[in-house]
């Protein structure tokens, strides 16, 4: 496994997305309170940044701004059409106030 430090968790704030383009690897990174999630940052219907889309507080879920997709921000999985795939998800931690993420 590879760790990626993103950033300080400071510099992300709570209830947006932000992209981070690192090692060819495109990731959308959402934070709501105390979490912070990770996922793909190309939606599966087509190939848009989700860091664009709208971060859905209560449903823990992120809208593609083009065609209004929604992925569950946890699993990845699409939450409404146009999508039907998922997106990959990754592991998140949070060390000495650093955000890094775990690639397989």
């Amino acid at each position: 496994m590879t760790t990626l430090t993103l950033c300080p968790f400071d510099e992300l704030v709570d209830g947006e997305a932000r992209r981070f383009d690192i090692d060819g690897h495109r990731f959308a990174v959402a934070r709501i309170g105390e979490q912070v999630f990770c996922i793909d940052d190309r939606c599966s219907h087509e190939d848009f940044s989700l860091s664009e889309g709208e971060v859905l507080v209560d449903e823990c879920e992120i809208e593609c701004a083009r065609h209004g997709a929604t992925f569950d921000l946890k699993t990845g999985l699409p939450q409404s059409l146009p999508a039907t795939t998922g997106v990959a998800t990754y592991l998140v931690t949070v060390n000495d106030n650093e955000v890094q993420v775990e690639l397989p």
